[in-house]
């Protein structure tokens, strides 16, 4: 569902998603989803997701997260658990324990927390 550089984890094209919370739009409270959702604004609160969730450049996500799958471009602080993959690229940032079967931190990309992979 995203493809990032020439990679095949995640194929990131707007029609893949059912939502998308754009640039500008501040957002405080929980967010569940069961379907691809991408995130270009603010969250404050609790994401919780049985689908894919992208966070995109330019974007600040303070929260939680559980999803299968999570892409972050943008700026995220909180723990996030993904069933299948943390991918973070080179402009995104993630403040927080992160905790999946696959972690990808892309060259330029920050972390800082405890990384757990799971079997």
């Amino acid at each position: 569902m995203f493809d990032v550089k020439e990679t095949d984890y995640f194929d990131i094209e707007d029609e893949s998603f059912d939502t998308v919370m754009e640039a500008g739009i501040q957002f405080t409270g929980n967010i569940t989803f069961v379907k691809p959702f991408m995130i270009r604004g603010k969250v404050d609160g609790k994401i919780d997701a049985a689908s894919d969730l992208v966070i995109d450049s330019c974007s600040e996500v303070n929260a939680d997260i559980h999803a299968v799958r999570v892409l972050i471009k943008g700026k995220v602080h909180g723990n996030v658990s993904a069933q299948e993959m943390v991918f973070v690229s080179s402009s995104g940032s993630l403040d927080g324990d992160l905790t999946a079967k696959q972690v990808v931190l892309e060259p330029g990309s920050s972390f800082s927390g405890k990384c757990t992979m799971i079997k």
